[in-house]
């Protein structure tokens, strides 16, 4: 299963594919006894797919035989031992793909000329990647963090670590010239080289930083070096040594807050563009924009999906099984906002009930 949600991983998956280009969701569970059924269901609707490429006209025999076989593969790849809180599994002539994801989404089965990409993009957005600079005069520590999960960086020359023994301490204090632990020389110089290796891991790998440990740390980090410029100070000491869980804990009220913040800015946001009347709200009306390129700012409603035709230029309602619907507008409308450099933002269920579920701030 895929690892990584890479910006270019996920360009590559929105890119177009020869029909059938299969998608299917599946809810997964991460703890008994909730994730005994979860093979089963994925069975079911691995046999659904299968019955829809059967029944549908569009696809040739050759290419439903090719198709359903990469099903096959890809349902032998899947590890639900491990599994997180949803599974997309993709299938197209010439390729599969399957990857976990640690949000959960609707249990759906999708053929197009597409994957069906909205919820590994939301997953991706929902993930809010950062980074833990733990600190301390003789270990510095880089964590890997998200919103659920948070893992201990080792590579790159972390963790860095020192003795605190002096051999010369014995004389230094009895001529009153040994310094305090923040004061010494060495630790500046350990401090520099957490800091520039901080540095190389971030040029290579953007995200907030949080810089943790004892104010005297942090004092004479800020002196050492650039990572603590643009990061936020956490006065906790003890991080540097401490499991992977304990500096969860300690920075779940920071990343709650910033969930918060980035909430009330993308509703600011959508308010100030309503002021300017650079604003659309409801499919029809973003549909319209961003099929012209003028959406710079989208938001939409984490469960949000629509199935609809094309009725002379506008959107109405369409069964799934109209040969002129689109089975998923709404990740159509975020594929081609991502594809012309738009921002795009899921929001919590209720969010955007009076803008119709969703929404954007235009470019003019």
């Amino acid at each position: 299963m895929h690892p990584s949600l890479t910006p270019a991983a996920l360009a590559g998956l929105r890119q177009p594919r020869p029909y059938p280009a299969v998608t299917v969701l599946l809810p997964t569970h991460r703890r008994e006894p909730d994730n005994a059924q979860d093979p089963v269901r994925l069975r079911n609707l691995v046999a659904e797919a299968k019955e829809r490429l059967k029944t549908d006209p569009a696809v040739p025999r050759e290419q439903r035989i090719e198709v359903a076989a990469r099903l096959d593969r890809a349902l032998a790849d899947i590890d639900l031992v491990h599994a997180e809180d949803g599974l997309a599994v993709f299938a197209a002539p010439g390729e599969h793909q399957v990857w976990s994801l640690a949000r959960t989404v609707p249990a759906r089965v999708v053929l197009s000329d597409t994957f069906l990409t909205r919820n590994v993009v939301a997953a991706r957005a929902a993930e809010r990647a950062y980074w833990v600079l733990a600190v301390s005069a003789d270990r510095v520590t880089l964590w890997s963090g998200s919103a659920e999960r948070i893992s201990e960086h080792k590579a790159d020359g972390f963790p860095l670590t020192r003795s605190l023994e002096d051999p010369d301490a014995e004389r230094k204090e009895r001529i009153g010239d040994l310094p305090s632990t923040y004061r010494d020389e060495q630790t500046r110089k350990f401090l520099r080289e957490a800091d520039q290796a901080a540095a190389g891991v971030l040029r290579s790998h953007p995200r907030p930083v949080f810089v943790t440990g004892e104010a005297a740390a942090l004092s004479l980090l800020d002196g050492a070096g650039a990572v603590t410029k643009e990061a936020t100070r956490v006065p906790h000491g003890g991080l540097a040594h401490a499991p992977a869980e304990a500096v969860r804990q300690a920075l779940r009220p920071l990343i709650a807050a910033r969930k918060k913040a980035e909430l009330d800015s993308v509703l600011h946001e959508l308010d100030a563009a309503q002021g300017r009347h650079q604003y659309a709200a409801g499919l029809d009306e973003v549909w319209q924009n961003v099929t012209t390129d003028r959406v710079r700012l989208l938001a939409v409603e984490e469960t949000y999906q629509a199935t609809v035709r094309d009725d002379g230029g506008h959107l109405v309602p369409a069964d799934t099984d109209d040969l002129d619907a689109v089975d998923d507008v709404v990740d159509d409308i975020v594929e081609r906002a991502l594809d012309t450099g738009a921002q795009v933002h899921f929001v919590p269920e209720g969010t955007l009930t009076g803008r119709g579920r969703i929404a954007c701030a235009l470019r003019y």
